[in-house]
């Protein structure tokens, strides 16, 4: 029997979810809607594209509106925005914000992948020229025109995040004087504090005036409404573009509101076959619930990654092909300048919050062979459980080739691996890629 699927949302898992269903279901119709002009684009380019390492915006879309509408049969419908879900009349109401007529559309399966929103304080000048928030493309190019046509030289970056750190570094690459404030005495909460540490003096070594335990209070605007000043609650600073990467917050409105059940930070609940708790309706994304492997529970994870991933699950399982998605371990990678950083399963915090009974080492070596040319430090954080011997998490902070070792790590976590496992694992070797040990076996053998 052919069948309606409706989306809400048409970037990662709206998108990968469409097409899964289109690829088991010919015959369905199959219609997205999306409140911006894109459709599945690479929201974690856009640093890379105000820093002009990335000359064109469309380099950072994968497949447009009209090549899902011709090519795939998937109706693609992007400046439409959704007001409210209707479960009892299985419809959703639409606007069009290019004309603002409001319409009710029926489904007969609905997906909810509404991504994520950034926060922004609630503060007068907020909204001031020269004051962005980046997390979709369109927030992207409206920084990169801001930029191209003003040329500020004062930057600052509020949050040391992901985002705040790639910030950062795409600035510091448009010749500007960028200043790092966060409220917590770190960055990269993701991050224990001594490997935060490591990051936070190389940025200071780079030019980045790194400023933690402070924070944004206010934002000042001159007579034209032009960002000029911040105010934290030590000083003012000059600005004349400001970026907020604080966080962000699981768009999940539109679900509670039609009466489905939330999770953790108040992102849309869903179980490992991405249903949420009314019938035919879905949620897939940075708006939903991920579980996590370590932690047996369902959190909150909004990353590319996992996106992609739920999307498939749900598409395979809005088809009736039933797949469980088998959960999280929050692996992340990023950069800045020559210096990566990525981690996976739990910080030494985490397992401190779960009661676990752990072990921990942290281990300095060389990206390299110490020998070979270029050779950097690569600084390795390994946790185990004491119970089961199996590791839990990892962080790596190092140089070029250092951070992509942490998807050894995650395949390990998930294979219920030991130190022992890791240490004395056939990993290859070769003067210009590593030691004839490994850092990450040095560090497990460390543990043992």
């Amino acid at each position: 029997m052919n069948k309606k699927l409706v989306v809400i949302g048409g970037d990662a898992a709206g998108m990968s979810a469409a097409s899964k269903v289109r690829r088991e279901n010919p015959d369905w119709e199959i219609v997205v809607f999306e409140r911006s002009p894109h459709t599945s684009y690479a929201a974690c380019g856009i640093p890379y594209y105000i820093a002009d390492q990335v000359k064109n915006s469309d380099s950072l879309i994968a497949r447009t509106p009209e090549t899902f509408i011709k090519k795939y049969n998937i109706q693609a419908k992007v400046n439409h925005e959704v007001l409210q879900i209707d479960p009892k009349k299985s419809s959703i109401l639409v606007r069009n914000l290019l004309n603002g007529v409001e319409f009710w559309e029926i489904y007969d399966e609905l997906l909810i992948a509404t991504g994520a929103a950034p926060i922004r304080p609630d503060l007068p000048k907020i909204n001031s020229a020269g004051v962005f928030s980046i997390s979709t493309l369109q927030s992207g190019i409206e920084a990169r025109t801001y930029m191209d046509e003003n040329r500020p030289n004062k930057a600052i970056i509020v949050g040391g995040g992901y985002v705040g750190i790639e910030m950062a570094e795409a600035l510091l690459d448009r010749h500007m004087e960028v200043t790092l404030i966060d409220r917590s005495s770190q960055l990269m909460q993701t991050l224990d504090p001594e490997m935060a540490k490591i990051l936070e003096d190389y940025m200071r070594e780079k030019g980045v005036i790194v400023r933690v335990g402070e924070s944004l209070v206010n934002i000042y605007a001159d007579e034209k409404g032009n960002v000029m000043k911040v105010g934290t609650d030590k000083k003012n600073l000059d600005a004349e573009v400001v970026i907020l990467g604080i966080g962000i917050t699981p768009r999940s409105n539109l679900a509670k509101e039609a009466g489905i059940e939330l999770g953790e930070a108040g992102a849309i609940l869903v179980n490992r076959l991405m249903q949420t708790s009314i019938k035919h309706i879905w949620a897939a994304g940075d708006c939903a619930t991920s579980y996590h492997i370590l932690k047996e529970a369902e959190t909150f994870r909004a990353l590319g990654t996992i996106a992609n991933k739920q999307g498939l699950f749900a598409g395979s399982n809005i088809s009736g092909k039933e797949m469980e998605f088998p959960g999280v371990l929050g692996t992340a990678i990023s950069k800045f300048q020559d210096l990566e950083i990525a981690r996976t399963g739990l910080s030494e915090s985490e397992a401190k919050e779960m009661n676990l009974d752990y072990v921990a080492t942290t281990i300095k070596s060389s990206n390299f062979a110490s020998y070979y040319p270029g050779s950097a430090p690569i600084h390795v954080k390994l946790l185990a459980r004491k119970d089961n011997k199996r590791l839990i998490g990892c962080q790596i902070v190092g140089f070029e080739g250092s951070a992509k070792r942490i998807d050894t790590i995650a395949a390990a976590i998930m294979g219920k691996l030991t130190p022992f496992d890791l240490a004395f694992s056939d990993l290859s070797y070769a003067p210009p890629f590593s030691g004839v040990w490994d850092a990450v076996q040095i560090a497990a053998r460390r543990l043992l």
